[in-house]
């Protein structure tokens, strides 16, 4: 399997995970030293504590299910032990920005950088 399949695939059980609103899974393939730019308060969180933290204030607004997180436009540039993915997250009827930095580790990737963000629209 390519190293762009197995990220794809990686990104897309992620994206179930959290349709489940199953933590373990959520977390799973994530380094210890993971950095997320988000888009509610805290603008960022490092390590998996604050990670975690900001999973938990998601789900005060989501109930999970289908279209509470589905990927869509999923491209992956991958070179040997590093990688970064973008893609665009639908939860339910609002779209937003992903990208995605990867490290592979022992033979696994993990993701190391998470940074979510929305268009902002114009008034014209």
């Amino acid at each position: 399997m390519s190293d762009e399949t197995e990220i794809v695939n990686l990104l897309e059980n992620w994206a179930e995970a959290v349709r489940d609103r199953d933590m373990e899974r959520i977390l799973a393939n994530h380094g210890a030293d993971m950095l997320m730019f988000d888009v509610p308060e805290p603008l960022f969180s490092r390590g998996m504590a604050e990670y975690r933290a900001t999973w938990d204030l998601f789900f005060q607004y989501s109930p999970g299910g289908p279209r509470s997180f589905d990927l869509r436009d999923i491209a992956v540039t991958a070179d040997g032990s590093v990688a970064f993915a973008t893609a665009i997250i639908g939860i339910f009827d609002s779209s937003l920005r992903l990208t995605v930095g990867l490290r592979k580790t022992a033979g696994q990737w993990l993701i190391v950088h998470e940074h979510h963000s929305y268009a902002m629209k114009s008034d014209g």
